[in-house]
């Protein structure tokens, strides 16, 4: 079965949708669909009946491009008050062969979050931290091997019901069934994860429109998350402020003229505008990029400083991600801040090639690990419609090459 998986991104300024086969642990995108939010405010819902219309949108959009309905999807949920619990849990192996097959892993799992879980809280995301044979032989993945018992180690994300209830709401509307949940920021991690982060602890930053979210990993699982109410719309703002023009002209300003950095600026680059008052200004970019660079060393130094607080241990890595950091001369800024100790996103699957889409992008990685840890084949389409995606029907260029319940459906249930 071809492994098909359709990701949504719930951001304050846009909906991304990405469409993915997974092939031998590469990523093809088969759609990529983007829409203007809608009734999303500081990363939560504040109108459901406008941002219903606006998800309908983006999945119609990804749709078109597929020439098929999508109706399964994993998504981001808000990262406000997010907590973390540490638990563990465990289950006889009861097959005759003692092999231990996903169905064992699933249930030492939900062992591990029986009677835990606060009555105002729902999980999105139940992360192995490490597993056992027969309580004491160590191992990264049980799968497939002879045990009497098997205990796990979980890492378990909770977040506010009223957070992530009105998001599925709008969902349940379209009758889209959600088959995961999780926080943007392991997206960023997944999409992005290598040996090396894999096996240290860091830090990832992702510079938003609205806000700004810090998130601490230890050895690949999430352990901490912050999220500060700065991003790039505070960049649009103070343009709009210092030349009196609107927040429409002022981002235009920050995208067409600004630089992250006003080293390479030039003073002799202009654009002239109309400002509020009906005068017409001309701008020069040395000093826009001045007024950009000053804001984002700003939220640089914050993420920082939050960095310091959410954890006590040493930092091996600093990734920095969001559709902030592909402002040209970004990393010059970045660097000021935090010298070379820091890097800059690179995404590098055709079609996603900017750091706006890592959170979206990530998830669909996320949920394939989660698919492969119980050894199981999922698609978003049935057999019948992957024919027609194949081109036996049409031809598509591709290339060869509670929500307790939605968590324990499609990953455990099936």
């Amino acid at each position: 079965m071809r492994k098909i998986i359709a990701g949504i991104d719930i951001g304050s300024n846009t909906i991304k949708m990405i469409v993915a086969e997974i092939i031998k642990n590469k990523t093809n995108i088969l759609a990529v669909s983007e829409t203007e939010s809608k009734g999303i405010k500081n990363g939560l819902v504040v109108n459901k009946e406008a941002l219903t219309p606006t998800l309908k949108e983006t999945i119609k959009k990804a749709e078109d491009i597929l020439g098929l309905k999508i109706r399964k999807v994993v998504i981001t949920v808000p990262s406000f008050q997010a907590e973390f619990m540490i638990s563990e849990g465990s289950t006889t192996i009861t097959s005759e062969d003692k092999v231990v097959r996903g169905i064992d892993i699933v249930r030492a799992m939900q062992a591990s979050i029986y009677n835990r879980i606060p009555e105002n809280y729902e999980i999105v995301d139940i992360v192995p931290a490490g597993f056992k044979l027969n309580e004491n032989e160590p191992v990264k993945n049980p799968l497939n091997m002879l045990a009497k018992k098997l205990h796990v180690k979980t890492v378990i994300t909770l977040v506010p019901k009223e957070n992530i209830t009105p998001i599925l709401d709008c969902f349940q509307k379209l009758e889209v069934e959600v088959i995961d949940t999780t926080l943007s920021s392991i997206g960023d991690y997944y999409a992005l994860k290598n040996e090396k982060i894999d096996s240290g602890i860091g830090a990832f930053i992702n510079i938003g429109d609205a806000s700004t979210t810090v998130s601490i990993f230890n050895k690949g699982v999430l352990t901490n998350t912050s999220v500060i109410e700065i991003g790039g719309q505070n960049i649009d703002n103070d343009i709009s402020f210092i030349y009196k023009v609107t927040k429409s002209d002022a981002k235009n300003l920050k995208e067409n003229l600004g630089l992250a950095h006003k080293r390479m600026a030039q003073a002799s680059s202009t654009i002239s505008v109309t400002n509020r008052l009906g005068e017409e200004i001309v701008i020069n970019q040395y000093e826009l990029s001045e007024i950009i660079m000053s804001r984002l060393e700003e939220i640089l130094n914050i993420a920082k400083k939050q960095i310091n607080y959410l954890t006590k241990k040493e930092i091996h890595y600093i990734i920095v991600s969001g559709g902030v950091s592909e402002m040209d001369d970004f990393l010059l800024t970045l660097e000021s801040v935090f010298g070379r100790s820091a890097k800059l996103a690179r995404m590098h699957e055709i079609g996603v090639r900017n750091n706006k889409y890592s959170s979206c992008l990530g998830i669909i990685k996320n949920y394939d690990s989660k698919l492969r840890l119980r050894g199981k084949d999922f698609s978003i389409f049935s057999l019948e419609e992957l024919e027609e995606l194949s081109g036996k029907h049409r031809k598509i260029n591709i290339s060869d090459n509670s929500v307790l319940g939605k968590l324990f459906g499609y990953f455990f249930d099936n």
